[in-house]
């Protein structure tokens, strides 16, 4: 049997652009999606801390080091920029796998630095 887990998650990220123009997804900057352990074109969900919406998106790489957080297309809808929101990554295994798995957890400052990372749940 597999088990959906927790893989990764971006933790009080700060929405930097919504632009409602664009063919959907969110771009990260490429500096947190490595600290993350996440991939361009993964499927994430979003819930923003401001406004209680919570939805699914895919990731687009954004430049490194700018700390981007842009929701476009549909998704811009759900957010306004300067909301805070959580991006998590989930991750289908094995109940072995799952048993020792220890997911990555990066928690952001409010200009999207980060400011802790850490990996596991205790």
């Amino acid at each position: 049997m597999n088990i959906t887990m927790l893989y990764s998650k971006l933790h009080r990220a700060t929405v930097t652009d919504a632009n409602l123009n664009y063919v959907g997804s969110i771009t990260i900057d490429q500096d947190l999606l490595d600290a993350a352990k996440m991939r361009v074109g993964q499927k994430i969900d979003i819930v923003n801390i401001n406004n209680g919406e919570r939805f699914s998106t895919y990731i687009i790489s954004g430049e490194r080091g700018e700390g981007d957080i842009c929701l476009n297309g549909a998704a811009a809808r759900k957010v306004h920029k300067g909301d805070k929101i959580i991006i998590i990554a989930y991750a289908t295994m094995s109940e072995v796998e799952a048993d020792s798995h220890r997911p990555k957890i990066v928690i952001l400052d409010d200009e999207n630095g980060i400011a802790q990372a850490f990996e596991g749940l205790e």
